[in-house]
């Protein structure tokens, strides 16, 4: 039998490539009559509040981010911005190619799958046009939630829809927002990816020290799960 049922998986670095802002995200800054590097500075110092959803919907945040920026666009332009930057953080990801061959495996095995992701605004709205979207038995969004990890709210809110506990689950991630010892705090085991390309990928407050399992590529997760179930299958949720 496999050795969890259900593995939950970050998003961004883990399902997807490295993540770097792209060349996109100087046209939501021009609609927006923000400087390009004002504009960032101000995104990357206020993630983690942005996504905790704390400023209601996404064209409410991004007029607290002008706010911080010190510009005051107007509506129109705001509304402009709001759909450049969900198609810029769209052109930003990519996912990994060996994302869906491992979630259609786990799932051949009879092992649930899920997302938990330190996100705004702009995944949940895409999300479910990725191959992966029918692959997922659950998805957890902090921006939806109102938490962000390490905070066991989001683990634990993966667990209740799963119906399972977290000694049942095994969480992998890139270490962004020190989630793999808030995976092992909420009752999870762990584990790091850490492939080639992570070195140039977009992260805030990492799990530095990390002294846990580490796997080089993703498909390594089946190593951990054990054989496949005949005959097992799963449904998305």
């Amino acid at each position: 039998m496999p050795r969890y049922q259900a593995v939950l998986f970050d998003f961004f670095g883990t399902l997807t490539r490295s993540i770097q802002r792209g060349a996109a995200h100087r046209g939501t800054a021009e609609l927006l009559g923000c400087p390009a590097d004002v504009l960032t500075a101000v995104l990357d110092r206020t993630f983690y509040q942005r996504a905790t959803g704390h400023f209601g919907n996404a064209e409410a945040t991004l007029r607290w981010v002008c706010a911080q920026a010190g510009v005051h666009p107007n509506d129109r332009a705001v509304r402009a911005a709001v759909a450049s930057r969900h198609a810029a953080v769209r052109a930003d990801t990519r996912l990994r190619a060996d994302a869906v061959p491992v979630l259609t495996a786990l799932r051949q095995r009879g092992v649930r799958t899920g997302v938990i992701s330190d996100c705004t605004h702009e995944l949940p709205a895409f999300l479910p046009q990725l191959a992966v979207a029918p692959l997922l038995d659950v998805r957890v969004f902090s921006v939806q939630v109102g938490r962000c990890k390490p905070d066991p709210a989001l683990y634990l809110a993966a667990c209740q829809r799963l119906g399972l506990t977290p000694a049942d689950c095994l969480y992998v991630g890139d270490g962004g927002s020190q989630e793999l010892t808030g995976a092992e705090r909420a009752g999870m085991s762990a584990v790091r990816l850490a492939a080639p390309d992570l070195g140039e990928h977009m992260v805030f407050n990492a799990d530095l020290d990390w002294q846990g399992p580490v796997l080089g590529a993703l498909p390594e997760v089946l190593d951990l799960v054990g054989p496949e179930v005949v005959g097992a299958g799963g449904r998305a949720g």
